[in-house]
């Protein structure tokens, strides 16, 4: 069924529509925060949250959380427990393993496919990306570290023009724990791991597809080691 236009509505959405868009826009960033939390290993397994609580944490009202606790359970991300809060779903260290390989497996292609066909644009853009990273890991945030970490790996795929090839690797990257985070950060190293995307940047500007390679692989073995708080093989 159309919906029914007013006569006002030639001049814009509406208050009521503005309305709708405003909450769906927190309800998605709200959730966006939540699954960066949860990467971040700031939302953790061992323990029950409520929704006014986290809430707080983040500075909106109570409800886009609930309603983006329920996005994530439908995900499969968080488990609902009834008039108390949810609970993180934990994962196995083989779906760990299972999680990290796949993701060498579309990847690491489709990167080293992009090395000599990015734009000035397109690196000055992921440049910009990269040092939103090392921004957020200098003040040792971890949930806009995982956040800017997350939009650079999406946008550096994007540029292969596969759009659900994007959204398989995001699905995997928000279900990834990197509980080693906040020990990075006590021990300083946080900045260090930051500036491979850095790296990463110059060496597909200088066109270096084994070095390109190399660090793809190291890149993603710290996702499954030292970031999950895991010893790297």
């Amino acid at each position: 069924m159309a919906a029914k236009v007013g006569a006002g509505d030639a001049d814009g959405p509406g208050p009521a529509l503005t309305a709708l868009q405003s909450r769906q826009s927190l309800r998605e960033e709200a959730a966006q925060a939540l699954r960066a939390a949860i990467v971040a290993g700031r939302i953790r397994p061992d323990a029950l949250y409520s929704a006014p609580v986290v809430a707080s944490q983040f500075g909106v009202s109570p409800t886009p959380v609930r309603e983006a606790i329920l996005d994530l359970a439908k995900e499969g991300l968080v488990t609902i427990v009834k008039n108390k809060g949810f609970r993180v779903r934990s994962l196995s260290e083989r779906e760990l393993d299972e999680i990290t390989q796949v993701r060498e497996l579309l990847e690491i292609p489709v990167v080293v496919e992009r090395v000599g066909l990015l734009s000035t644009e397109q690196l000055t853009e992921l440049g910009e990306l990269a040092d939103a990273i090392v921004a957020a890991a200098s003040r040792g945030d971890l949930v806009a570290y995982v956040e800017a970490d997350n939009d650079f790996h999406l946008t550096l795929l994007g540029t292969g023009g596969n759009r659900r090839l994007v959204d398989i690797v995001a699905d995997l990257r928000s279900r990834t724990r990197l509980y080693g985070l906040d020990g990075l950060v006590r021990a300083g190293r946080l900045v260090a791991s930051a500036d491979e995307h850095v790296e990463l940047v110059r060496l597909l500007a200088a066109g270096d597809r084994g070095a390109v390679v190399d660090l793809m692989r190291r890149h993603l073995r710290h996702v499954r080691g030292i970031w999950a708080a895991r010893p790297e093989s």
